[in-house]
């Protein structure tokens, strides 16, 4: 059946081809995309090309912003979605405003009495229901590498969360995956987290403590490790890797440890 929607995009992609010594740069500059085979990467080129044709990226004074960074901005946005049905998955938002560095967030929480408390929390990145995706430039340029941090996969993945609306840790789940066993495996995780941490503030738990603290910030911090440090994740929540492998259609463990199994660099691999 003939889709508009094709057309355009194929027409795009023509006129624009992905440049091949920008994209071998990109690849070099992003380590979690080794052991992707080359219909894959192909494929994650082009969709990082329509992401920055669909998407603004603002800079604000002190980012500079080229080619090889606006690519390298729009693959590791485009990464969580490789393997997923093109459905307009960053709906709802235009625009990401680029900060040359963390920036001060004002913020407002009502605590159980009712009393509400105003702050400036300091932030490399936000991302709200209706606004822009706001990233601080250093976070971006750090992500990439198989160390349990990707600035872009966090915010992108609160993206994904508020297709059903509020952040509460559950995106649309595909139709052959079950909201209860999502539940089960998000919530028990992020429970034991809670009573590591309650017990001891100070604890060295298995993932970035900030996962604990919400379940909308344990969607997104999991799904940074699902694509940074898979066998961390695994090794500490196996049922929750499950769940993000289902969801995101990806198994970023199989294809580390084939890098490792392959690859002399690669066998020492851990997130530090």
């Amino acid at each position: 059946m003939w889709s508009f929607s094709d057309w355009r995009r194929r027409r795009f992609l023509a006129r624009h081809p992905l440049d091949a010594q920008l994209w071998a740069q990109v690849r070099r500059r992003l380590p979690i995309l080794d052991g992707l085979n080359d219909d894959e990467l192909r494929l994650l080129g082009e969709r990082a090309l329509l992401f920055l044709r669909d998407k603004h990226l603002s800079a604000l004074p002190g980012v500079e912003l080229d080619d090889l960074r606006r690519l390298l901005l729009a693959t590791q946005a485009q990464l969580p979605l490789l393997h997923l049905p093109e459905l307009n998955w960053y709906q709802g938002f235009h625009e990401l405003v680029l900060y040359p560095d963390d920036f001060v967030s004002p913020q407002k929480h009502r605590d159980p009495a009712g009393v509400v408390h105003e702050f400036d929390d300091e932030r490399a990145g936000e991302t709200s229901l209706q606004g822009p995706v706001i990233l601080a430039w250093p976070g971006v340029e750090s992500g990439g590498g198989w160390d349990a941090y990707n600035l872009v996969i966090h915010e992108l993945a609160h993206k994904l969360d508020m297709l059903n609306g509020d952040a509460n840790g559950l995106p649309p789940l595909h139709r052959d995956m079950r909201v209860a066993d999502w539940a089960t495996a998000m919530q028990s995780a992020y429970d034991d987290m809670n009573r590591q941490l309650d017990r001891d503030p100070r604890a060295h738990t298995a993932i970035d403590p900030y996962a604990a603290e919400n379940p909308a910030e344990f969607f997104a911090v999991t799904s940074e490790y699902f694509f940074t440090a898979p066998d961390l994740l695994h090794e500490a929540y196996p049922k929750v890797y499950e769940q993000l492998a289902l969801f995101y259609r990806q198994d970023p463990l199989s294809r580390l440890k084939q890098l490792q199994r392959e690859h002399p660099e690669y066998q020492e691999t851990q997130a530090q």
